[in-house]
């Protein structure tokens, strides 16, 4: 049931236009009459009326990029190819322009569902979500209704690098294999003779972070190699450095150690550079993404190359309907080892 402005005006204990005025923001309300209507606001799920110019069709020009750190080129480069592919689209139709607003979260649950609730209000075209999500249950539960609500009033969803929301079949998805990915990366490290890796792994209650992780174990385990010591940590290059004193703390013997991401490596590669220890030759290290900087890195950084701009341009053409949504609206984009540098034999 649609839920009305006099709703929350009845939860609220105020009038509808006092509602209307704290809404619109034109006329001055009293802070805890504010709170009071907001937090009602909150509770029922109010969606008010979106922009004059959009009300006499389902949805407005505005399309939403959800980001966890724009800062974080795994995240611009998506961004940046799925804006561009929303304006390539409107230039081809001759018009209908879409706006495209990114919108960063910096990794809050939280933030994250307050934009969604925010282009709900807009009436929002399209909304693109990027990356991995928090594997929270109340989360995941909040996500997959807010996401339903946006789908049913006619705007496209799209997840781009992230697996699907349980409990939700309307956005489709373009999942990255990163178990995959994961898996031919330490079967690499075998390959070449190493047993004793060490991890370091993303934050822990990440879905990136624990499908990459299992694909980690899962070539470890195929061949009978027992598992290295691991550490979690932001995806940064201060939390690489300061693991892989960890790491080398708990096994000194240590001969590669995987990142959870290229960046992630970089602290790594610094931290051993400081130790005193040369790469391969004592210590071979390995990343994730193919981000632009690691084949300029000294030596060369071993990785899984994710197409994250053919990703996120394929995320902007589903968003605006100029490309058909998978069969069953999942595909899963695969990931590709790519061996330089800094990879070799163990030492002795």
């Amino acid at each position: 049931m649609t839920v009305t402005l006099a709703d929350v005006a009845a939860r609220a204990r105020v009038s509808p236009a006092t509602v209307s005025r704290v809404l619109n923001g034109n006329y001055p309300v009293a802070a805890a009459t504010r709170d009071r209507v907001l937090h009602a606001v909150a509770e029922l799920d109010y969606v008010p009326n979106g922009p004059a110019s959009s009300l006499a069709a389902a949805t407005s020009d505005l399309v939403g990029i959800l980001v966890n750190d724009i800062a974080d080129p795994f995240f611009g480069i998506m961004a940046g190819a799925a804006q561009s592919a929303i304006g390539e689209s409107g230039s081809a139709r001759g018009g209908g322009e879409k706006l495209a607003v990114v919108c960063n979260t910096g990794g809050s649950p939280e933030r994250e569902l307050t934009y969604l609730t925010l282009l709900q209000r807009q009436r929002a075209a399209a909304v693109i979500l990027t990356g991995g999500s928090l594997e929270d249950p109340e989360h995941l539960a909040a996500t997959a209704a807010k996401l339903a609500r946006l789908a049913d009033a006619g705007t496209r969803v799209v997840l781009c690098g992230r697996p699907p929301v349980p409990g939700d079949a309307t956005a489709a998805t373009l999942a990255f294999d990163n178990r995959e990915g994961a898996r031919q990366l330490t079967a690499h490290l075998l390959d070449l003779g190493h047993r004793r890796i060490g991890y370091v792994a993303g934050p822990a209650a990440r879905t990136t972070t624990r499908h990459r992780l299992e694909g980690h174990r899962a070539a470890l385990a195929a061949a009978g190699v027992p598992e290295g010591p691991a550490a979690h940590g932001r995806y940064d290059r201060a939390s690489g450095y300061e693991a892989t004193a960890e790491l080398l703390r708990l096994d000194p013997d240590l001969t590669a150690i995987v990142a959870a991401n290229d960046t992630v490596a970089l602290g790594v590669c610094a931290a051993l550079r400081d130790r005193g220890l040369r790469i391969p030759d004592d210590v071979s290290v390995a990343g994730f993404d193919d981000l632009p900087f690691t084949i300029d890195a000294v030596p060369a950084l071993t990785t899984v190359r994710l197409p994250l701009h053919e990703a996120g341009a394929r995320a902007g053409r589903l968003a605006v309907g100029t490309e058909e949504a998978p069969p069953g609206g999942l595909a899963t984009v695969p990931a590709e080892l790519v061996v330089r540098g800094s990879t070799g034999r163990p030492r002795g």
